[in-house]
């Protein structure tokens, strides 16, 4: 079995999450509580926080650590090989812990500081953000682009599928894309529950400030390729900070990452890896139906997934 993982980013979180991995695993439980140390306030209370886990600064640091944890315990219990690696965005950073580019340690700092960057700056440019549904994306890109030529900040921000592009920017201008795309013809359009227009150049002075951080950060070899959603190729060395700086304005490509990760790496088996499942509903729509999915987002599924890959061999 080839596998590919497949790493929650941000917006998969919710209230309880984790909290029976916490009492199951041991090295879940050590990799939380070392999060919290770096952090400085217990994660294990953000993630029964309601509130807290709905607000950027402090669901990207849960994420990450939930997300990098669980990959660890996932390979302490002998799961492998893994070929490569994919996140959604936030979803890179645990991604890159677990290929080795990144340390755990490394990753939770820089995202506590990426989370509170992107908070502050979407607090003071509050955006929107709207899923399209439609498959003729070509079409909905230069719909978009003519509105930007006309002085309007709407962006494509996430080709999260071939039939799914997501638009952002100031709230009255992506209304405005709304109704040109609706009578372009796009049935259907789904408001997303965010405050911030992630990859959109709103996000600039956060993207500004996080180049900045990145600047001391020294980072190690890959044990396996971790593909960008922002350049649609594989991370490396030389290019990791500009990639990660880039990605807080930028679009992401997750449709057309995945299609290359599996089929540059023969992958025969997706594990995602977090507290939701959207990744795989994607997969289900961008790669062959032969492809085995798996899902390990509790202690429930982490059992049922270990033994079922050990299984398939």
């Amino acid at each position: 079995m080839r596998i590919g993982l497949l790493f929650n980013g941000q917006g998969s979180q919710k209230a309880g999450m984790g909290q029976d991995l916490y009492d199951n695993l041991p090295t879940f439980k050590s990799k939380i509580d070392q999060a919290s140390e770096i952090l400085g306030y217990d994660l294990v209370e953000v993630f029964n926080d309601e509130d807290k886990i709905g607000q950027t600064k402090w669901a990207q640091p849960a994420i990450v650590a939930f997300d990098a944890a669980l990959a660890a315990c996932l390979v302490e219990a002998g799961v492998r090989p893994v070929v490569a690696g994919l996140g959604l965005s936030l979803g890179e950073y645990p991604a890159l812990v677990a290929n080795g580019m990144m340390t755990f340690e490394q990753a939770i700092a820089l995202v506590k500081d990426r989370g509170e960057y992107m908070q502050t700056v979407g607090d003071a440019n509050p955006g929107k953000m709207v899923a399209v549904l439609d498959d003729n994306q070509e079409m909905i890109v230069e719909t978009v682009q003519k509105l930007q030529n006309e002085g309007l900040a709407v962006y494509p921000a996430n080709f999260n599928t071939f039939a799914q592009l997501v638009i952002g920017g100031k709230e009255a201008d992506v209304d405005q894309a709304v109704e040109a795309l609706t009578a372009a013809g796009v049935k259907k359009m789904i408001p997303l529950p965010v405050s911030g227009a992630f990859h959109t150049p709103l996000l600039k002075e956060a993207a500004d400030k996080m180049a900045t951080r990145f600047a001391d950060e020294k980072f190690a070899q890959a044990t396996y390729p971790v593909y960008s959603n922002t350049t649609k190729q594989v991370f490396t060395v030389a290019s990791l900070k500009d990639t990660l700086t880039k990605q807080i304005v930028s679009p992401t490509y997750f449709a057309q990452c995945l299609d290359e990760m599996v089929k540059d790496n023969k992958v025969d088996a997706l594990l995602e890896i977090g507290p939701g499942v959207t990744l795989s509903k994607f997969a289900r729509k961008i790669v062959s139906k032969e492809i085995t999915r798996y899902s390990v987002t509790d202690w429930t599924t982490f059992e049922k997934v270990v033994s079922a890959v050990k299984e398939e061999g």
